[in-house]
């Protein structure tokens, strides 16, 4: 699992940092709010842990700002402050959890384990983006206009987009997420699913699309205008 840590306090992210990688989680650690956002929005997470005062931009405006461009990745905020006002800032902005400084490193863990069980399930067999359905159980795609049946590596692909919505995710990554050691030395295999997954969203009345980021890859989106 990929995490986000925006900290700050260099020893602190340093220890939260080790922390996090001798418990199993990949760490990409940056020190202020733009890189954070920057990352945030260019890269592909399954959770970050933002604090909120940082130089270039603040934790809030970091989770505004993410918000508002649609990516939907588990969040928990890091603060010294404890006041209940601040809380509800944090939570009104679309923040999944809070945790007030100091606090005790298992706790920190234990939350990121509680908000990353499933940031778009609907239950265990069923993922939720936009109006669009996936049933894992039957491998269906549900939308307002019908059902569409995926194949394997559709249902492996489109169940990764909607783990991932407003992610973007490079061809590599993706080859290596659905194909793993089966994946072909040609990107090409990713575009022809996809094209295939666009057709599937379009036929069941979908109100988000698979975008292509120019050199960077692929990301599930709500479009604009659509009910």
């Amino acid at each position: 699992m990929r995490l986000l840590l925006a900290e700050d306090e260099l020893e602190l992210s340093r220890a939260l940092t080790a922390i996090l990688r001798h418990s199993g989680y990949e760490v990409d650690a940056v020190h202020d709010g733009l890189a954070a956002l920057d990352h945030l929005r260019h890269q592909t997470y399954d959770a970050a842990v933002l604090d909120i005062m940082m130089p270039g931009m603040d934790g809030i405006e970091v989770l505004c700002q993410v918000r508002q461009s649609g990516i939907r990745l588990p969040i928990i905020m890091l603060t010294a402050k404890s006041e209940v006002a601040d809380k509800v800032e944090g939570l009104d902005a679309g923040a999944n959890d809070y945790l007030t400084k100091p606090f005790a490193a298992k706790e920190l863990l234990a939350r990121i384990r509680a908000m990353t069980r499933s940031a778009t399930a609907i239950d265990a067999t069923t993922f939720s983006v936009g109006n669009v359905r996936l049933d894992c159980a039957s491998c269906t795609l549900v939308g307002p206009a019908g059902e569409e049946h995926l194949a394997n590596r559709e249902f492996q692909l489109m169940e990764y987009f909607m783990a991932h919505p407003g992610s973007v995710t490079p061809t590599e990554r993706l080859l290596s997420q659905v194909w793993g050691d089966d994946a072909l030395e040609t990107s090409n295999v990713v575009w022809v699913y996809i094209s295939y997954l666009r057709k599937k969203l379009v036929a069941v009345g979908a109100n988000v699309c698979i975008r292509a980021a120019r050199n960077q890859g692929y990301s599930l989106e709500c479009v604009e205008g659509r009910a």
